[in-house]
């Protein structure tokens, strides 16, 4: 069948099999990003409702090491902060994506709708 199929058509073909792999994973980092920062929140939520002497600990590699609870808070709204920037990023991203993934889908289309004669569908 492919050498029935103009070579413009396959490559837009392939060209829409990548951006759909590249959705699925910009959305899957997305959904990685989104726990990231439920997590925090959670912590976050729980540290502060802790008074301000308690002794607190936080992970470092394999070992816990002992904090204050004010350079824990400021830590981890640190890390909440950038993890808000890559759900940002993730987000911009996957717009573009599937912008061009609208544009790929409706050249096939226009293609298919057309018959396609071999002729590349302007751009």
């Amino acid at each position: 069948m492919s050498e029935n199929v103009p070579a413009w058509l396959q490559e837009e073909l392939a060209r829409y099999d990548q951006l759909q792999q590249t959705l699925q994973a910009l959305l899957a980092q997305k959904q990685q990003v989104d726990l990231e920062i439920a997590e925090l929140d959670r912590a976050l939520e729980e540290l502060q409702k802790q008074p301000d002497d308690v002794e607190v600990y936080k992970v470092a590699g394999s070992i816990m090491i002992k904090s204050n609870k004010q350079d824990l808070l400021k830590e981890l709204q640190e890390k909440k902060e950038l993890a808000n920037t890559r759900r940002t990023v993730l987000s911009k991203q996957e717009e573009k994506v599937r912008q061009s993934l609208q544009e790929v889908q409706n050249k096939l289309t226009q293609a298919l709708r057309g018959g396609s004669t071999g002729q590349q569908v302007a751009t």
